[in-house]
C-alpha cells in the first residue's frame, strides 16, 4: 500500500519508499510479526517514520535536533501514529546511548553519512543495531549527481573541483560536506558486515527537470516518477544520480524485490 498522496515532493522518496515498503514487508512475513521494530537514524521531522509508522511498525527515531524530533511529534500525532512513533535525541557517534544494540529488525540511515566525522562508524553502529536477521537501508548524497548539476548551471570550475575534491565538494559554500559514488557506499555496508541487496540511484532526473514543466505540463509528473523509477536499478545512471540507495541485508534475510516492484511514492 503506497501513500495516496503523490505531490512533486514524492519525487525524492518514491524509489526509496517502495523498495523500503517491500524490505518491511518481507521482513515481517519471514518474522512472522505484523509489526517490527525500526530505528531510523537522522530521522529528523518523520518523512520516513511515519509512513512507516502508518504500516504498523514501531519507529524510533534518533535525531541531534530538538526542533526536528517536536516536528516529529506533532506530525505523528496528526497521522495518527504517536503511539507507534518514539522521538529521542542522538546521533549516530553515540547511538547506543538512546538506542538499543541487536534490538531491530529494520535500521533506516538516511542523510547521516554526509554528516559524521567518520562514515565507516556510522554505518558500523547502524549494522550494530540490527538483530541476527535484520535490514538497512542507506540513502546518501551521490557524487555524480552534484556534479552534472553544477555542470549544467554553467559552473563549470565548481563541477571539476567536485569531481576532484576527495569529499565531493564543488567548494567553500557547498551545504553538503561529503558525497559519495556506489562503489563507496557498498564498500562501507560490506565492510559491516552485510551483503549488498540492491543500489538504487534516487533523482536522477528530478533536480534537473524545469519545476515549471512538472507542475504545469498535464501527467509530467506521473510520467516522471516512472522513469525515475524505470532508471533508478540501472547502474548506468547510479553515477549521475543526486541520491544513492542501498540496500543491506544479513545472511538470513533473503532476496530483494525487484524494478517492477518499485512504482509508489512515501509521504513527502
Amino acid at each position: 500500500m503506497s501513500d495516496p498522496m503523490r505531490p512533486r515532493a514524492s519525487l525524492r522518496t518514491a524509489v526509496v519508499w517502495e523498495v523500503l515498503q517491500d524490505a518491511l514487508d518481507r521482513r515481517a512475513k519471514a518474522t512472522g510479526r505484523e509489526s517490527l521494530d525500526v530505528l531510523d537514524t537522522g530521522g529528523g521531522s518523520g518523512n520516513f517514520a511515519v509512513p512507516v509508522a502508518r504500516l504498523g511498525h514501531r519507529v524510533t527515531v534518533v535525531d541531534p535536533s530538538p526542533n526536528a524530533l517536536f516536528a516529529l511529534e506533532r506530525r505523528a500525532a496528526e497521522a495518527g501514529v504517536a503511539d507507534r512513533v518514539e522521538g529521542v535525541q542522538g546521533d549516530a557517534h553515540g547511538l547506543f546511548d538512546v538506542a538499543e544494540r541487536g534490538g531491530y529488525d529494520v535500521v533506516l540511515c538516511h542523510g547521516v553519512l554526509e554528516y559524521v566525522d567518520d562514515p565507516a562508524e556510522g554505518v558500523r553502529n547502524a549494522v550494530a543495531a540490527l538483530r541476527a536477521e535484520g535490514v538497512l537501508s542507506l540513502l546518501a548524497a551521490g557524487l555524480g549527481g552534484a556534479v552534472l548539476a553544477r555542470a549544467l548551471a554553467g559552473h563549470f570550475k565548481e563541477a571539476r573541483q567536485a569531481l576532484d575534491d576527495p569529499n565531493g565538494r564543488w567548494g567553500t559554500g557547498d551545504p553538503v560536506p561529503r558525497r559519495f559514488t556506489a562503489e563507496q557506499l557498498t564498500g562501507l555496508v560490506e565492510a559491516a558486515g552485510l551483503r549488498v541487496g540492491a543500489v538504487h540511484g534516487v533523482r536522477v532526473f528530478a533536480d534537473l527537470v524545469p519545476g515549471v514543466l512538472v507542475d504545469t505540463e498535464p501527467g509530467a509528473l506521473e510520467a516522471l516518477l516512472k522513469l525515475e523509477e524505470a532508471a533508478a536499478e540501472l547502474p548506468a545512471f547510479h553515477s549521475v544520480a543526486t541520491q544513492l540507495h542501498v540496500l543491506g541485508e544479513t545472511g538470513g534475510t533473503g532476496a530483494t524485490g525487484g524494478a517492477g516492484e518499485t512504482d509508489g511514492a512515501a509521504e513527502a
